[in-house]
């Protein structure tokens, strides 16, 4: 923040978050990184406690193969899509990578997030990386020791993105505590979620000392429940009003039509496109063993969802770098050049 009260960018930050979106500002970006939704499904048809790093790797591997066309960017896990598939990753598209571990603490008072071993920010940026995105567990009604320590792990990642001048994508997202109905440590939305527990949490981590450059949120309300009433719409509204800062929207393993209506409200709202990934690449692994029958799904019918979304996308979403956050400027342009002048002074 400045004077003014508005976001400013670093030269960093500025061409990281141009490199994630398309010409226009908007982010197509399509999750890779995913590892239990992946990982366990496979282990389960192959009866083993811990499916094959190659049959993992293979699959999000397929994934850059066929949907990084129509990608502006694509989210790699250091486990298997960085080392199986960067190789074929066009240097036309953003590159994100994720830095939290996916396995989660659970402790009694809620759950830990930590990062992927050796691995960091300072790592990312090295790799040639365009962002940072971390993940989050969230309730804002866990127990206090618990928020302390989720929050005090996002400003240190948030610090380090300052620190090495790198983009900070910043995922959220709800989860039951020990005394809720419908208990999972699956990677989906909970069901029966409290909209006030994702507002709360949202307005939490748009606090400046958490150096956020871009939301990753899910929806207010179940994704079936997305039903296009003004109601929903309000919930979404105020996500978006809370965020103060460009924000994207997850799909947490909902299906293709429910996520797209859940856009339709996103879009609305002054949401600036996706990072999603389940949405649309799930019903074409569900096809495995089946390799050939995966690559058609991906080719097919992920391919058209991908061009669905993407061109609602390009009708109702907004453009990032008009974010009200950075002033009538956008995105902070006047005191970036002030900051590239001064880092070519004396070259």
């Amino acid at each position: 923040m400045n004077e003014t009260g508005t976001r400013s960018l670093t030269p960093g930050k500025l061409w990281g978050m141009r490199r994630m979106a398309d010409k226009n500002g908007i982010f197509k970006m399509t999750a890779v990184d995913q590892r239990p939704p992946i990982k366990n499904p496979i282990a389960q048809h192959l009866g083993v406690d811990d499916a094959p790093w190659e049959q993992v790797a293979r699959f999000k591997r397929l994934l850059v193969e066929t949907l990084q066309e129509q990608s502006t960017a694509m989210l790699l896990d250091p486990h298997y899509a960085v080392p199986n598939a960067v190789d074929v990753f066009s240097p036309t598209k953003g590159l994100i990578v994720t830095l939290e571990d996916s396995l989660f603490e659970e402790t009694d008072g809620g759950r830990l997030s930590s990062d992927i071993d050796d691995w960091s920010v300072e790592k990312i940026k090295r790799m040639g990386g365009d962002a940072v995105k971390v993940l989050a567990w969230y309730r804002p009604d866990a127990d206090e020791k618990t928020c302390h320590a989720q929050q005090d792990y996002t400003k240190r990642i948030g610090e380090e993105c300052a620190r090495y001048d790198i983009p900070f994508l910043f995922e959220l997202l709800v989860y039951p505590l020990a005394g809720d109905a419908h208990q999972t440590t699956d990677y989906v939305e909970q069901k029966g979620k409290k909209a006030d527990h994702v507002l709360q949490s949202v307005e939490e981590f748009a606090k400046a000392d958490y150096g956020v450059d871009v939301f990753k949120l899910e929806s207010p309300v179940n994704a079936s429940d997305a039903d296009g009433s003004a109601e929903t719409q309000a919930l979404f509204d105020e996500m978006g009003r809370l965020s103060g800062r460009p924000w994207v929207m997850l799909s947490a393993g909902a299906g293709k039509a429910d996520f797209r209506n859940v856009l339709d409200h996103a879009f609305r709202a002054g949401a600036s496109g996706f990072l999603a990934g389940r949405a649309i690449w799930l019903d074409a692994f569900n096809e495995y063993p089946d390799w050939n029958k995966i690559e058609a799904g991906l080719r097919g019918e992920s391919a058209s969802y991908m061009a669905d979304i993407s061109a609602l996308a390009d009708a109702s979403a907004h453009n990032w770098m008009a974010h009200p956050c950075y002033g009538e400027t956008g995105a902070g342009f006047q005191p970036v050049a002030a900051d590239f002048r001064h880092v070519y002074e004396g070259m």
